[in-house]
């Protein structure tokens, strides 16, 4: 297990220079210098009786869509559609670090205490958030953590959300990478690079037919995390978080459900995603060709064809339920 938690990382190297590589899978030169309309902002408030910096990035204006990382990593993930002006002509999108991940700190004291997320810290850190900056019904997505997150929260608070969008949402982990993934205990070990072992755990979640800059980039999310981190996300991944047990019946009336699942993932596999359709009445549940468990962050430009008519519906939801005054008004 000590060779193999060495080499996780070097193996995916490896593996990804035998496959196949498309000609035009290059990474394009930016010419002209660009500022990308992006703002990064630290959001200060006492959260569970301590201190938090919450760091969140934000572009265009609209509906809120507010945007949970997955597992490890934090809110870079959400880039493309920070910078993508179809999507921020209409929607305040919002991508935020938890605390210890990315550039939001864990809060004082840290030192003296292991990191586990729970079903209560993950959705009330959410809501404090939302309601610190005063969103007004947001659409709330996640994937992976975040894609299980939506569903407690739209529990929990459906009538808070417009809508709920689950990428990679299940009820539940898939069993195989259960184990899989809980290889990763063995690793956080003075004698094994923990991050470099985390990314080559999830590399193989990304489909292979993702831009290789694009993977590299998700890989490099993993890379970066703190110590244990990884590990405490998946005690609400594979534990805490788990929804076998509770009735999801309806839940798309508390909030409507939209979900999306990559079709290449052992975790979140499509058939869990289906199921969980079928369990609450989703309104709309599609399985994207040609994508892993990281759809936003490992083939942006593949995983917009199947967001942009999502992001459509719920808009015009909106516009279907305003007064028609408002409406007359040319609003």
């Amino acid at each position: 297990m000590l060779v193999y938690g060495r080499n996780l990382l070097f193996l995916e190297q490896l593996f990804s220079s035998l496959r196949p590589h498309d000609a035009s899978d290059v990474a394009q030169v930016v010419g002209a210098p660009i500022v990308e309309p992006i703002i990064g902002r630290y959001l200060r408030l006492d959260f569970k009786g301590k201190p938090h910096r919450l760091y969140f990035e934000e572009a265009g204006q609209g509906i809120p869509l507010l945007c949970l990382h997955t597992a490890g990593a934090d809110g870079r993930q959400y880039r493309a559609l920070l910078n993508d002006a179809e999507i921020t002509s209409r929607y305040r999108v919002i991508a935020f670090d938890l605390p210890w991940h990315g550039k939001s700190s864990p809060p004082p004291g840290y030192e003296t205490e292991a990191y586990r997320l729970t079903t209560e810290l993950y959705v009330d850190t959410v809501m404090a958030l939302a309601r610190a900056l005063q969103l007004d019904r947001p659409v709330v997505m996640g994937c992976s953590i975040g894609g299980r997150a939506v569903l407690h929260l739209a529990l929990r608070h459906g009538g808070f959300f417009r809508a709920a969008i689950g990428l990679q949402s299940a009820t539940h982990a898939e069993s195989g990478a259960d184990t899989r993934l809980r290889d990763l205990g063995v690793l956080f070990r003075p004698d094994v690079h923990g991050q470099e072992a985390a990314a080559g755990t999830v590399s193989c979640l990304i489909a292979p037919s993702a831009p290789t800059a694009d993977r590299w980039e998700t890989l490099w999310h993993y890379m970066q995390g703190g110590p244990s981190v990884f590990l405490g996300d998946l005690h609400y991944y594979f534990d805490e978080g788990d929804l076998r047990n509770v009735d999801l019946a309806g839940l798309d009336a508390r909030c409507p459900l939209y979900l999306l699942t990559g079709e290449y993932d052992l975790s979140a596999t499509p058939t869990l995603t289906r199921e969980l359709a079928r369990l609450t009445g989703a309104r709309h549940c599609q399985i994207m060709k040609g994508l892993g468990h990281f759809p936003m962050s490992e083939s942006p430009a593949q995983f917009r064809r199947y967001l942009l008519p999502v992001l459509e519906m719920i808009a015009l939801e909106r516009i279907a339920t305003l007064p028609e005054d408002w409406a007359a008004a040319g609003n």
